[in-house]
This record gives C-alpha cells, structure tokens and sequence, in this order.
C-alpha cells in the first residue's frame, strides 16, 4: 500500500500546516508546492517556518 501524500500549506498569516494531498484545501489555506510523506512535510516545515508568530504580529513589532 502506498504511504498518504501531503501537501504544506501556509495561510495568509504565513503560519504553516501539512494537509492529506486527497483533500480539497480548507479555506484561507493556499499550497506552498511542496507534497511528500507527513516526515518529510514536518521536516519542510521545520526549515523553512523560522518564526513562529503570525506575520500581522511581526509586521506590528517592525
């Protein structure tokens, strides 16, 4: 049996999540382009969300 694909998604605050690549993408939610098995989202998502507060928080404390 095939292992379940994921996409990573980002939301409009620039905060992160993996989703099951079979289902429709909940709202507010866009795909970043990348897709694999849950590891290796998690471990995409570890890489490239280097901080965590929403982006209306960061924008706020520049």
């Amino acid at each position: 049996m095939a292992e379940p694909r994921f996409l990573v998604v980002r939301n409009d605050e620039e905060q992160y999540s993996i989703w099951s690549a079979d289902r429709d993408l909940p709202a507010g939610w866009h795909d970043t382009g990348f897709a694999g098995t849950r590891e290796e989202c998690l471990a995409h998502v570890d890489e490239v969300w280097t901080d965590m507060r929403p982006r209306s928080v960061r924008e706020a404390s520049q």
